[in-house]
């Protein structure tokens, strides 16, 4: 089990810098690309965003109304998006083989990781179903 994305598996994180072409522009990392897409009007202000200016500042933008029912999807699309565009992190990924990918984390985040052993690691099931697709 690999249970964060920190050392050796920073690479999984979203804060991992790693250019990214997504819906036709340019982000540093994923995490901005991820935020870019919750108020479309901004896209462009997210490009050239490291992963904490990214964060803040998506947690400023007015929500697409349809931000709840799609952020598993864009999430998906983005993290597909890394390792496909990526072939030296692509390998990294398919190199975890079997490993069940858990982002814990220390910030309380239950959606995307866990914290404490609680929550729904939807960024490692997204990950593992990539990793499985990558195959």
């Amino acid at each position: 089990m690999i249970n964060e994305f920190r050392g050796k598996y920073y690479f999984l994180s979203n804060f991992y810098n790693r250019k990214i072409k997504y819906k036709d522009l340019t982000f540093e990392n994923n995490e901005a690309a991820f935020h870019s897409e919750k108020d479309l009007t901004k896209r462009k202000e997210f490009c050239n965003l490291n992963p904490s200016e990214a964060k803040k500042l998506g947690r400023r933008v007015k929500l697409r109304k349809d931000w709840e029912e799609i952020k598993d999807q864009i999430m998906y699309e983005i993290i597909l998006v890394k390792f496909n565009q990526h072939e030296d992190l692509k390998q990294k990924l398919i190199d975890t083989g079997d490993e069940e990918l858990i982002e814990g984390n220390t910030w309380n985040d239950t959606y995307w990781g866990t914290c404490r052993g609680k929550g729904k690691n939807k960024l490692g099931e997204i990950l593992m179903r990539v990793r499985e697709e990558l195959r």
